[in-house]
């Protein structure tokens, strides 16, 4: 993709060249000064990294940019990546992090992965070694570029100075056009040290291979409409492509004229108000009932901006198999990849919607909903009334339950993997965009503490709850050292149920009990956080529950609540592995 030609177009004038005499020869920068330069023409305003000899060079020229570009030093390189990955999800910006050579690169690859999969765009860069030392199994010398090509949209590895502006320029369009997706820039030594002649930044506005943004076919969209104009039983699933193209307001619209009900992915959550009538849930594996059992009742599916990720389909020869299928997407390659196809709608979301719109007939479907309304009350009389059980051991659904009453909803949520992220999803009402931060495709626990100081750096103004299991904590909790030295008010939620808790489930139930390796032994997390000057407490009885929220979400600094849940708490409903969505557990499936 490096040869691919591009047409650019000059950047804002940062000031730099606006002093220069007429007829005076340009300064000479460095290729360290010349990255930065372009960061900061790119509107990067954040970054996070942490140095090492191979990067050295930009770590000295940053010490002159502390006026435009503020440096967040984490603990971790994976506490890089993901930072920038929270840093990008609420603001819909490019993150961006920083990392050395060879084990600082390949640090990054977990981030990377979660980045590509979710379509986060984030750009990382990365040192290396002297262009002549590249092969030669040099000092922290890595293949950064080999390694990371099935975990980035584009990389490339720059050996000359004169390279890193077109490089910027080219990665930040990449990362953020189209589905967007991490890129990954490698920087030799000497090119970071290498003079050339300072000059502006031209951004990239196009490539000539690279089409991002599908032109709409409105034929697709006529057949679609046609679909729609004719079913009894039309159901939608929002995905993230709904959040990424900004087009809630649209899908909003579209639903209240088509009486269409909508269910949210995990990644989808926030693009459809929760208190909507239209609204039926959450999908999935532990998705709500309704969505899941209606999904193999209705006629028309629409799938908009989402990818039939198995955890939403099941086992995909029971899935849907009565309906007719449309796909809307901006990425071709989801399409039929999982799920066959009926009408295949090639583009932006927010394009699509809009022309929907026109071309849907206004409907109701009142009987249809209803049937979403009395599916909901059969889960809240198996599963719901059950989890705010005000007797026995906390449940991890009433915390959630009153966090999300407390915050009304409008908080940035960010959660880690596991048991809490799949009740988070359920009992958290999300009424905003770009307020449900959390791994989805990779499932990467470590993910949520790095996540929430980023998505806090982006939106200080905004409350950012970190909501962790007490294993996926223990894999970034060094981050705590990030959060105490340059104060990131955060507030950090850890449900401990003292297990691998959704590994530990499934053993229950279908491994009979065989607890292998799943059961932790965990230390005294508040001191822990205490010795990071972070103050906090823990809860082990229900009666100080809504007390200890209420001091979290007051405090004006990081606060650290550590909550004791029940060691056996399950997450129902629950698809197992092979079922269909049609076949979703409200129980423990009862021994023969």
């Amino acid at each position: 993709m490096d040869a691919l030609l591009t047409k650019t177009k000059p950047a804002a004038s940062t000031g730099s060249l606006g002093d220069r005499e007429p007829g005076q020869p340009r300064k000479k920068i460095s290729g360290s000064q010349a990255l930065l330069r372009s960061l900061v023409a790119e509107e990067v305003t954040t970054l996070f990294g942490y140095p090492g000899g191979a990067i050295m060079p930009v770590y000295d020229a940053l010490y002159d940019f502390a006026d435009q570009l503020t440096h967040i030093l984490v603990r971790h390189e994976q506490g890089a990546v993901h930072a920038a990955q929270g840093y990008a999800r609420v603001s819909g910006r490019v993150g961006v992090a920083l990392a050395t050579s060879g084990p600082g690169a390949t640090n990054l690859i977990t981030g990377l992965a979660d980045a590509l999969i979710d379509s986060t765009p984030i750009v990382c860069i990365t040192g290396q070694v002297f262009a002549h030392l590249l092969g030669t199994d040099a000092f922290q010398e890595i293949d950064v570029v080999n390694t990371t090509i099935p975990v980035t949209k584009w990389n490339v590895q720059v050996t000359e100075a004169k390279d890193i502006g077109p490089a910027v320029a080219k990665a930040f369009y990449i990362a953020r056009s189209g589905r967007p997706g991490p890129v990954l820039i490698d920087i030799t030594k000497n090119a970071q040290n290498e003079l050339i002649e300072e000059s502006e930044h031209e951004k990239c506005e196009n490539i000539r291979t690279y089409r991002p943004k599908p032109v709409l076919q409105l034929s697709q969209v006529d057949a679609a409409a046609g679909l729609i104009n004719k079913a009894k039983k039309p159901f939608l699933l929002a995905g993230q492509g709904v959040l990424l193209s900004g087009a809630t307001n649209e899908l909003i619209a579209f639903s209240e004229k088509t009486g269409i009900p909508v269910a949210c992915t995990l990644l989808g959550l926030g693009g459809f108000p929760t208190d909507h009538p239209n609204y039926t849930g959450f999908l999935g594996m532990h998705g709500n009932y309704g969505p899941n059992i209606n999904t193999n009742e209705c006629d028309v599916l629409i799938g908009l901006g989402m990818r039939f990720d198995d955890r939403v389909t099941g086992n995909v020869t029971k899935y849907a198999r009565q309906a007719k299928i449309i796909h809307i997407d901006i990425d071709n390659a989801e399409i039929n990849k999982i799920i066959k196809t009926d009408v295949a709608v090639h583009a932006d979301a927010k394009d699509a919607l809009n022309a929907l719109i026109d071309k849907c007939k206004e409907n109701c479907h009142e009987a249809w909903r209803d049937s979403f309304h009395r599916l909901a009350e059969v889960e809240h009389e198996k599963v719901i009334r059950h989890e705010f059980n005000p007797k026995g051991e906390l449940m991890m659904a009433e915390v959630i339950n009153h966090l999300s009453q407390f915050t009304k909803g409008e908080s940035i949520i960010v959660t880690d993997v596991g048991q809490h992220q799949m009740v988070t999803s359920r009992y958290y009402q999300y009424k905003n965009p770009g307020t449900n931060v959390t791994s989805g495709g990779a499932g990467t626990m470590g993910f949520a503490l790095p996540a929430a100081m980023g998505a806090k750096m982006a939106m200080p103004h905004k409350q950012v709850v970190a909501v962790i299991g007490d294993g996926g904590f223990q894999m970034t909790m060094q981050e705590l050292g990030t959060i105490m030295q340059y104060k990131i008010p955060v507030k950090i939620l850890i449900l401990n149920n003292n297990f691998l808790g959704m590994v530990r489930q499934w053993q229950q139930l279908f491994h009979d009990k065989r607890y292998s390796f799943t059961e932790m032994e965990n230390p005294d997390f508040v001191r822990i956080a205490s010795a990071y000057g972070i103050a906090g407490r823990k809860v082990e009885k229900r009666e100080d529950l809504k007390d200890a929220l209420k001091e979290m979400l007051d405090a004006k600094s990081t606060y650290f609540l550590e909550i004791l849940v029940g060691k056996e708490d399950n997450v129902f409903p629950m698809v197992p592995a092979g079922a269909g969505v049609g076949e979703v557990l409200l129980e423990a499936p009862k021994k023969s």
